[in-house]
């Protein structure tokens, strides 16, 4: 029997070569490696243009993937904001009317501190009011007018005595109790106060309609100088309401006269001033003569024995 053969099978010169310069070549390299990672830690700033070459070869690229990324991101940026946009402009629009109502309460804050000041310079004005009060209710019926006050007796109110706003003539107190007291407006059917115009002595009586407006009558008849717009105010006849106070302005023109708008709206005023009968003796000599017997009533009576008269009947 033959030995076997020693011979490997696939045995090759040229397979020998290639492995004993791959060893070859790895071995160089890892040399080179070696020798490089020491120059390295001995001088790092040799390497600082090879490196620079490198950042070179490599931006482009860099840059490509950044302006991929930042696109890719604002584009999903863009599709979910699409989808958010409902919401966003909901929640905007809620800000927005809460920012409205505190803008409409802090301008009814600044309006009620004017209010609040003027009726300080009333308090501090020539005439001293009796007493500064709230009106908490009226009447709902449509030919009489009346307000409640929350001063009354003990606070110094008497019968008679005019009640003022900031802006101008609300009315005068009908009845008084304790805490309380009710009050004519201007606009009760059986109000009359005499007034003027603001800018000249055009004399006339401001009659109440029960709607809410007043009738201006002339008292001398003749061709009517009223014009839309003009000021009325107290004449001081009469005694209870101190002259030069506003009262109405002229919305239309009628043949005796006109029909005039409230300045001091009792619905929309919230405190009011008392103040005291501006000449109490005529007003005490006026209710003598109407209450003594046998007294004949005048045939043209003045402006002012008239006001009284048709407020005293108001009052009954």
């Amino acid at each position: 029997m033959a030995p076997p053969s020693s011979r490997r099978s696939g045995f090759s010169k040229k397979a020998q070569y290639s492995a004993f310069t791959g060893y070859l070549l790895a071995g160089a390299g890892v040399v080179l490696g070696l020798a490089l990672l020491a120059l390295s830690l001995w001088q790092p700033s040799a390497f600082a243009p090879v490196r620079g070459v490198a950042s070179d070869v490599v931006a482009p690229v860099g840059t490509g993937g950044a302006v991929a990324r930042s696109g890719s991101q604002g584009f999903l940026d863009n599709i979910a904001g699409y989808f958010r946009a409902g919401q966003q402009n909901a929640a905007l629009r809620r800000e927005v009317e809460i920012a409205r109502i505190r803008l409409a309460e802090a301008d009814a804050v600044t309006a009620e501190n004017r209010r609040l000041k003027s009726l300080l310079g009333l308090k501090e004005g020539e005439t001293k009011p009796v007493a500064m009060a709230r009106l908490v209710g009226s009447t709902a019926t449509s030919g009489r007018r009346h307000a409640y006050l929350s001063a009354g007796a003990n606070n110094g109110v008497r019968l008679g005595m005019a009640v003022v706003s900031e802006r101008g003539v609300v009315g005068r107190v009908l009845e008084t109790g304790r805490n309380s007291a009710r009050v004519l407006l201007l606009t009760d059917s059986e109000s009359v106060l005499p007034v003027r115009r603001a800018k000249d002595n055009v004399i006339a009586f401001a009659e109440g309609r029960g709607d809410g407006l007043l009738r201006i009558r002339l008292v001398n008849l003749g061709v009517n100088p009223l014009k839309i717009g003009d000021m009325m105010v107290t004449s001081g006849a009469g005694g209870y309401y101190r002259p030069g106070v506003a009262v109405a302005v002229i919305a239309k023109i009628t043949p005796d006269g006109g029909i005039a708008r409230l300045v001091a709206e009792p619905s929309a005023t919230n405190f009011v001033a008392v103040e005291p009968v501006f000449q109490p003796a005529a007003v005490a000599e006026l209710g003598a003569q109407q209450a003594a017997p046998g007294a004949e009533p005048s045939a043209s009576p003045s402006p002012t024995t008239a006001a009284p008269r048709s407020d005293a009947a108001g009052e009954e």
